[in-house]
């Protein structure tokens, strides 16, 4: 009896406040699909540098011919400056930081690039005197770039290191700065759908004051006076969650898995499953938003 009781005053509740239980939901589907934005995009993140981090090289551009770097003044590399490069990353302070190392000929960098760009037009005004031999050096731990430049750099016949992860950072400043994005703009919309939802309890509290002051007055308790207002906080919150939910995997499945997904390949990309992983955070948030909303409201306004 009781909880049909209560399951009909929080109908009453809702229907007395349909437009703002409407905002409510829209408010707080918007706030938490800007949450589950951020929280994919570091996801993004995450995967792309877990696949990539460890897979990336320190590439030991050793002079050409032609070359205007200081180091390279006396023309392309000696056989003499190569083998000093090769002791160099055999002594161990330095062959400690090393998985591998691998030396590309200009040969070998000549029948790559041909592989690479034999179709372009402007393919037949290069040749293989203007490769460059290289090092591909794979690091232990690739954050430990700085120790191998630091070696390399400056020495006679190396006209540049380059980490490959520069590369990939800009992208991940992109990411980042998309995260922040949303980040903010979910916090704003947050603090929005909590004074909806408190505006919300308010209005349904002050009109329904006549039945909880007989309530209250036939020994009803506090929490089961509150209880109604409280769950139709709860309702519209999970509701607004379970679009957001909704609309993060639509994006997921359709932009990136079924576009991105088949257009670019080689990068890893979020899934639907990370989707699922993260909805019970959304459904948690918007439970909170309605308790800090309950708390804020029904102490004052549920009061007899």
């Amino acid at each position: 009896m009781r909880f049909q009781f209560i399951l009909s005053e929080i109908g009453i509740g809702l229907r007395r406040n349909l437009s703002m239980t409407i905002s409510v939901i829209l408010v707080t589907f918007v706030s938490l699909t800007f949450v589950g934005a951020a929280v994919l995009t570091q996801m993004q993140i995450a995967k792309f540098k877990g696949e990539w981090y460890d897979k990336v090289e320190i590439s030991v551009y050793l002079c050409p011919q032609g070359s205007t770097v200081p180091t390279c003044a006396s023309g392309e590399a000696t056989t003499e400056q190569i083998e000093a490069v090769e002791d160099l990353l055999a002594s161990p302070d330095v062959a400690s930081e090393i998985q591998s190392t691998t030396f590309e000929s200009k040969a070998d960098a000549w029948v790559t690039f041909s592989d690479q760009f034999a179709d372009r037009w402007w393919f037949n005004s290069v040749s293989e005197d203007d490769m460059n031999a290289s090092f591909r050096i794979k690091l232990t731990d690739p954050e430990e770039y700085e120790v191998i430049n630091d070696v390399l750099s400056g020495r006679p016949g190396v006209e540049e290191v380059r980490d490959q992860r520069q590369i990939f950072e800009p992208i991940f400043l992109v990411l980042t700065r998309m995260t922040l994005l949303s980040a903010g703009l979910a916090g704003v919309m947050l603090l929005a759908a909590v004074l909806l939802i408190t505006t919300t309890i308010r209005l349904s509290a002050l009109s329904r004051k006549r039945e909880t002051g007989i309530m209250r007055l036939v020994g009803a308790s506090t929490f089961f006076i509150q209880l109604p207002f409280m769950l139709e906080g709860a309702i519209a919150a999970t509701v607004g969650a379970l679009l957001a939910v909704g609309g993060l995997w639509i994006g997921v499945k359709y932009l990136i898995e079924d576009w991105l997904g088949q257009s670019v390949q080689w990068i890893p990309y979020v899934t639907t499953s990370d989707v699922w992983i993260i909805a019970p955070v959304l459904i948690g948030v918007a439970f909170l938003l309605a308790a800090i909303s309950s708390i804020v409201t029904l102490s004052r306004y549920t009061k007899v």
